[in-house]
């Protein structure tokens, strides 16, 4: 490993956190703790509507997230998801409402709340021209944080991310893995109150955002608020302690993973894949028990004989209240099958979950 030559200094520097233009006469801010009583995100009617735009791209939404807890920001393309993050990163600038980072309103003084947030965006956009402890230097200096104690954060987080023997290399002989990683540890460089990940997980192979979770758990745990923006509902599953949903611009839902699950009308559901004459379909669509049974168009199920009575395959769905068991089912289910001289050809139970609420909130149609 070669050593690295010195960092200069700011003298107009791009921030490689925020992507935004910072020009010399933005004054480097000291790092700032929210007090006990502060949440960490407020959001207060937040309005955006772009120039010659027919409506808002956020509709007047509002959200507050406490300290060190993961906050998931859900919504189908063009949702307005990214405007938000804008908003309250200081890279767009709200046509109206509040917001807050750390009880610092980012409009009024957006120097101030840019030293209160880390931001890492889904594409690269490391330095390609210094090595992996430059980088995580160069943003610190920007910051002000003292270069003496600069360095020490960045080898700690360098071995946190498991980038200790690779501090020296560019960040061209990367992974996409561990691009992703050096991000998330020159963000934490000038220690934020809150970090904002964009689709953290995308691209990785499944160690790699296993470690990427982890961490990211282990950033909550001592403190530090992060939100995340994500498609993957597995994700906003496993790591949020909230998620808000967000279509057209206006917050559909905002609680807790299980909670929003718990609040589906139906419960748990039943798949199964039956071979058989056409009664059969109608008879399992009215068995006691389900709430609604939803039968899929019917396949040839036998040879294509064009015969009346030919066996069709069909998948029937089969929607339970909230609280029983999917499983209770499946014995009136194969006594149907067995009238009808038909085949039960697979039963699969299945819990709701965040998936089906966001699907039923957004739809299903593509964007």
């Amino acid at each position: 490993m070669t050593g690295d030559p010195p960092v200069r200094g700011m003298n107009g520097a791009t921030s490689s956190g925020t992507g935004m233009a910072e020009t010399r006469t933005a004054a480097p801010q000291p790092r700032l703790k929210a007090s006990p009583a502060c949440p960490a995100i407020e959001v207060a009617s937040l309005v955006k509507r772009y120039p010659k735009s027919s409506g808002n791209a956020v509709d007047g939404i509002s959200f507050t997230v406490g300290r060190a807890r993961i906050f998931g920001l859900l919504g189908p393309n063009g949702a307005g998801k990214t405007t938000v993050v804008g908003m309250l990163t200081t890279r767009v600038r709200p046509t109206s409402g509040v917001a807050r980072v750390a009880g610092i309103d980012v409009a009024a003084r957006p120097a101030a709340a840019r030293a209160a947030v880390g931001v890492v965006p889904q594409r690269n956009n490391l330095d390609r021209s210094l090595s992996i402890r430059q980088n995580l230097l160069f943003h610190a200096a920007y910051h002000a944080v003292p270069r003496a104690g600069a360095a020490r954060r960045a080898e700690r987080l360098l071995d946190a991310f498991g980038l200790a023997g690779r501090a020296g290399d560019k960040p061209d002989l990367f992974s996409g893995g561990q691009s992703q990683r050096v991000m998330i540890a020159r963000a934490l460089m000038h220690d934020p109150v809150v970090l904002f990940l964009d689709e953290p997980s995308t691209g990785l192979d499944p160690a790699a955002r296993l470690f990427t979770w982890d961490r990211i758990r282990e950033l909550r745990d001592q403190g530090t608020t992060v939100l995340l923006t994500t498609h993957d509902m597995d994700e906003a599953e496993a790591l949020a302690d909230q998620v808000g949903i967000i279509d057209h611009g206006q917050l559909l839902a905002h609680d807790s993973p299980q909670a929003l699950v718990r609040s589906l009308p139906a419960g748990a559901s039943l798949d199964v894949t039956v071979t058989g004459p056409a009664g059969l379909a109608a008879a399992l669509a009215v068995l006691p028990g389900a709430e609604r049974a939803e039968t899929a168009a019917p396949l040839p199920g036998g040879p294509a004989t064009g015969r009346p009575h030919e066996p069709m395959r069909y998948h029937v769905r089969f929607r339970l209240p909230a609280g029983s068991d999917p499983g209770t089912l499946i014995p009136a289910v194969a006594a149907a099958v067995s009238r009808y001289g038909g085949r039960l050809h697979q039963a699969v139970t299945a819990t709701p979950s965040l998936e089906d609420v966001f699907l039923q909130l957004t739809g299903r149609t593509l964007r």
